[in-house]
C-alpha cells in the first residue's frame, strides 16, 4: 500500500537549485536511505516530506490518517522540560496519558506525608492506561530510553549536552505512535552498541522508514531502497548500500561506453562535413542536423570530488607516551593507570559507551586536558592535527577564505608543490563565489569539511579524529578513507562508525568499566569476532560440570550408589570427530578471511562479501563449539 507520493517537486535557495522534478513513492513497509553530497538537498527533502517545509514546485501526498514521526538534524527543545517530558510530549492523547502517569509515579516516589491523593490519581491513570491499551507504548518508551542511555529522566533539557539532547529527540521520534519514521542522521552521537540496537529496532519497525545516515553498514543492513540526490534530480536504486554501489558502478561504466561511442560518431560526422557535403537533399540535411546534435548536445557534468593531497612532517622515535595516567571527573574514573607508547605507524580506533572517556583521552594527547596523576610525554617532532567533535575555533563571523589564510596563505601538497588557499578551498569543493561567505552561512557538512581542511594543511604527523563521520557526507568519507590509507603518521580515531573503523584502524582500544582500557588487535569487525569467541568460551565453561567434592559416607547400612554417567554412542563419537575437523577448518578460514579483508582496501564489494562470510562462519562456529563442549564432557 502506498503511504506517501512525491510528484515533481523542486527546491531552490537563492541562485542554487537543490533539485527539480523529483518523483517517487514510498510504500507502507519501505525502508529507504537518502544519500548524496553535502549541499544536494537531503535534509531539505526530508523537511518537505515531513511537512515542515514547502517545495517550490510539485507536491507531496500522504495517505489519509497516516501519522509521520520526524527527527530533524537540529530538534527544537524547551530548556525547562525534563527528559521524560521532552520524550513523551505529544499531541497524541495516549502519549499525554503516559506522560501524566510517569510524572505522577515520580511524584509518588519522592512524596512525604499523606500520599492518598497521589495514590488515587495513580489508580485512576492505571485504569485509563488499561482501557486505552497503552501499556505496550509505556513499556516501549522505557525500553527506548534505557537503550539510548537516558537514565536520568528528571534532568532538564537545558542542562544536557548536544549529544544527549539528540538522543532525547531520537527517543521521542521512536516512541510517538506513527506509521512512518523520517530520521535525519539518527546515528549521530550514538555509541556502537546503541547504533546496533537502533539498527535492529528499525528492521523490526512495522511502518515505513526514510533516513539519512553516513553509516554505510547501517544503510546496508536496514535499507531496501536507496534514493540518491545528484545535484539535479533523484535516482532510485533497489537494495541497500552495497547493492547501490554495484548498480552505480554499472551505470558509470555504461556512461563511459556511451560517451566513447558518441565521440566516435561525432568524429565520423565531422569528417563527413569537412569533405564538403552539400545539403541539397533531404537525406543530407537530416545528416547535418544529426551531426550538429552530436557535437553540441549538452554533456552531463562530472560530479566534483574532494581532493586530499597533503604530506606529513617527519616523525621521530619518541611520539606520545602515557606513563601510569589516571583521570576522573567528579566520582567517575575515566582512565586508571594507563600506560602506552604510541609507535610509528599506529592506527588506533577508540570505542566505548558515551561518557566513558574517549574524547578525554584525545584532549589529553592534544594538551587541552591534564591528567590527575601520571605523566604524558610528547616527542619534539610531533605535530598534532586535532579534528575535534565540536569544530572548535570556527568563528561564524569570519569569511571562509580568511579562516584558511589564518593558517597558511600557501599550502604545500604531498608532491611538494605550493597551492594558494583559494585553490585548496576549490579542491575541498568550496567554489570561488562561496569562499567569501561567512562561516555562519555554511551547512553542518560544509562546516565540518572546512574544519577538516584547516587541520590537515598544517601537515600533522599525529592525527586525532573525534567522530569524523558526523556531518560528513559519504563521498567525502570515501576520499578521507583513501587519504588515510597512505597517511604516513600515527592515527587515533574515536568513532561509533563501524565501517569507518574497519577501513582505517589496525588496533582497537576499548574503554571498559572502572577506567580500564583493553587493547585488541585488528579492526572493529575482528574485535567483534574476538568478543563473540570469548563469550562462547565463557558460556561453554559455565556448562562444564563442577569438580567432584569428596562427601562423607552415608550412615545407612545399605551402600550408596552413584548414578552411572552415560557414555557416547557410536553416532555421537562420529559427530565429535566431525566437529573437531569442522572447527579446525572454520578457524583456518577465519584467519584467511581476516588476511583477505586487510588486502581488500577500498573494494567495498569484496569487504561486504568477506564480512558476510565471516559473520556466518562465526555463527556456525559458536554452535559447533557449544555442541562439541557437550559431547566432550560426555567423552
Amino acid at each position: 500500500m502506498v503511504l506517501l507520493t512525491v510528484e515533481g517537486i523542486g527546491k531552490t535557495y537563492g541562485l542554487k537549485t537543490l533539485f527539480e522534478e523529483v518523483s517517487f513513492g514510498i510504500d507502507d513497509r519501505d525502508k529507504v536511505g537518502i544519500i548524496g553530497a553535502n549541499g544536494s538537498g537531503k535534509s531539505t527533502l526530508m523537511k518537505i516530506l515531513a511537512g515542515s517545509e514547502t517545495p517550490d514546485t510539485g507536491r507531496v501526498m500522504i495517505s489519509r490518517e497516516k501519522r509521520i514521526s520526524y527527527l530533524p538534524q537540529d530538534s527544537p527543545y524547551d530548556a525547562d522540560d525534563t527528559v521524560l517530558e521532552a520524550v513523551l510530549k505529544s499531541g497524541d492523547k495516549v502519549m499525554a496519558l503516559i506522560c501524566e502517569y510517569e510524572l505522577t509515579l515520580q511524584a509518588l516516589e519522592h512524596a512525604e506525608g499523606d500520599q492518598t491523593e497521589l495514590i488515587e490519581k495513580m489508580t485512576h491513570l492505571s485504569h485509563e492506561l488499561d482501557v486505552s491499551g497503552a501499556w505496550d507504548l509505556e513499556s516501549n518508551a522505557k525500553s527506548v530510553l534505557g537503550k539510548l542511555g537516558l537514565n536520568d529522566l528528571t534532568a532538564r533539557m537545558g542542562e544536557l549536552s548536544g549529544g544527549q539532547r539528540k538522543r532525547v529527540a531520537l527517543a521521542h521520534a521512536l516512541v510517538v505512535p506513527s506509521d512512518a519514521l523520517i530520521l535525519d542522521e539518527p546515528t549521530n552521537h550514538l555509541d556502537a552498541d546503541s547504533v546496533e540496537w537502533l539498527e535492529n529496532y528499525i528492521r523490526r519497525y512495522a511502518g515505513a522508514v526514510i533516513l539519512i545516515t553516513h553509516d554505510r553498514y547501517f544503510l546496508d543492513r536496514v535499507a531496501t531502497r536507496m534514493i540518491e540526490l545528484d545535484g539535479h534530480t533523484a535516482l532510485t536504486y533497489t537494495g541497500g548500500y552495497a547493492s547501490y554501489l554495484v548498480q552505480k558502478s554499472a551505470e558509470e561504466e555504461q556512461a563511459v561506453r556511451d560517451e566513447r561511442k558518441r565521440n566516435a560518431l561525432a568524429k565520423q560526422e565531422l569528417e563527413w562535413m569537412r569533405t564538403g557535403a552539400k545539403a541539397r537533399t533531404t537525406k543530407q540535411k537530416a545528416r547535418l542536423q544529426r551531426a550538429e546534435t552530436l557535437v553540441y548536445a549538452p554533456r552531463k557534468e562530472k560530479q566534483q570530488e574532494m581532493e586530499i593531497g597533503f604530506g606529513a612532517e617527519r616523525l621521530g622515535n619518541k611520539i606520545v607516551e602515557f606513563h601510569d595516567v589516571s583521570k576522573s571527573y567528579d566520582s567517575k574514573t575515566l582512565l586508571r593507570s594507563f600506560d602506552y607508547l604510541l609507535e610509528k605507524g599506529d592506527r588506533i580506533g577508540i570505542i566505548g559507551p558515551n561518557g566513558s572517556g574517549k574524547t578525554t583521552l584525545l584532549e589529553m594527547i592534544a594538551g587541552r586536558v591534564k591528567p590527575d596523576s601520571g605523566r604524558i610525554e610528547v616527542g619534539p617532532t610531533v605535530r598534532i592535527g586535532y579534528y575535534d567533535q565540536e569544530s572548535r575555533h570556527l568563528d561564524d563571523s569570519k569569511r571562509v577564505i580568511e579562516y584558511i589564510k589564518e593558517e597558511a596563505e600557501q599550502i604545500k601538497t604531498k608532491d611538494g608543490t605550493l597551492v594558494s588557499a583559494a585553490k585548496m578551498l576549490e579542491r575541498f569543493l568550496f567554489a570561488p563565489s562561496a569562499q567569501y561567505n561567512p562561516i555562519g552561512n555554511l551547512s553542518g557538512g560544509e562546516r565540518r569539511r572546512l574544519y577538516l581542511l584547516r587541520q590537515l594543511i598544517g601537515a600533522p604527523n599525529v592525527l586525532l579524529l573525534d567522530e569524523p563521520t558526523n556531518d560528513l557526507d559519504i563521498p567525502t568519507l570515501r576520499v578521507l578513507e583513501d587519504y588515510l590509507d597512505t597517511f604516513p603518521g600515527c592515527l587515533v580515531v574515536v568513532s561509533h562508525d563501524r565501517y569507518f573503523l574497519d577501513r582505517t584502524v589496525e588496533h582497537i582500544f576499548a574503554f571498559e568499566e572502572g577506567g580500564i582500557v583493553r587493547r585488541y588487535p585488528g579492526n572493529y569487525s575482528v574485535y567483534l569476532d574476538i568478543k563473540a569467541a570469548t563469550a562462547a568460551e565463557e558460556q561453554a565453561a559455565k556448562k562444564k560440570p563442577a569438580p567432584a567434592v569428596a562427601k562423607p559416607a552415608p550412615t545407612a547400612s545399605k551402600p550408596a550408589s552413584s548414578p552411572k554417567q552415560r557414555k557416547l554412542n557410536s553416532n555421537e563419537k562420529r559427530e565429535l570427530e566431525q566437529l573437531e575437523v569442522a572447527i579446525a577448518e572454520a578457524e583456518e578460514r577465519q584467519e584467511a578471511i581476516n588476511a583477505e579483508l586487510a588486502a581488500a582496501g577500498s573494494d567495498f564489494e569484496a569487504v561486504q562479501r568477506l564480512g558476510d562470510e565471516l559473520h556466518k562462519i562465526q555463527e556456525k562456529l559458536n554452535k559447533d563449539m557449544e555442541r562439541w563442549s557437550e559431547l566432550a564432557e560426555l567423552a
